[in-house]
């Protein structure tokens, strides 16, 4: 720093010009430090989380689509909107602090409807890791919704019986245990 006046005459104008010098001094210090200190966004990792967080959902989409015939016994399963991605975030989020992320993963996939749960699926997202971890994914039927229509109308309007349509709460639960750890089951409810 370069002084342009002498401290000798203690002159209130000099004093504040030192001031005012050494506080422009360390602003610039600052932008400069915090320039390059201050990662950017990495695009590759964020594309590729993205891409994660859909191949999850499809995987999650597709164990809904076979439970439906082998194990729902049902026509439809209706899914509340971006419930699926949902779960795959949290799913994300939650793995994020596993050693081996996602790829350590074992989803146990569930339906809950009254005081029945109902084993759907196991979803294993990388079979050639060993697992550190499992997720128990529960899904909740969807009791409160609208009445059918089945329930307005005669049974001869209606021509494939037996058949009915499952809806889905767009609450669920994942419960988070560590296979490998001290610390144990981690409850998380969303």
């Amino acid at each position: 720093m370069v002084a342009t006046c002498t401290l000798s005459n203690k002159n209130s104008a000099c004093i504040s010009e030192l001031i005012q010098q050494r506080f422009q001094h360390s602003a610039l210090t600052d932008f400069d430090y915090w320039d390059y200190v201050v990662p950017e966004p990495n695009l590759n990792e964020m594309v590729f989380e993205e891409r994660t967080c859909q191949n999850l959902v499809r995987m999650l989409e597709n164990c809904l689509s076979k439970s439906k015939q082998t194990r729902l016994h049902c026509s439809k399963v209706l899914v509340p909107e971006k419930l699926t991605r949902r779960i795959a975030h949290d799913v994300l989020r939650l793995s994020s602090t596993e050693p081996c992320g996602l790829r350590g993963c074992i989803i146990h996939v569930n339906l809950e409807s009254g005081n029945v749960c109902k084993k759907l699926d196991k979803i294993v997202y990388d079979p050639t890791v060993v697992p550190t971890f499992e997720l128990t994914l529960v899904f909740k039927q969807d009791s409160c919704s609208w009445p059918s229509f089945r329930d307005f109308f005669p049974r001869a309007c209606f021509t494939s019986r037996g058949k009915r349509t499952l809806i889905l709460s767009p609450g669920f639960r994942l419960i988070k245990k560590k296979l490998y750890s001290l610390i144990g089951t981690v409850v998380e409810e969303c």
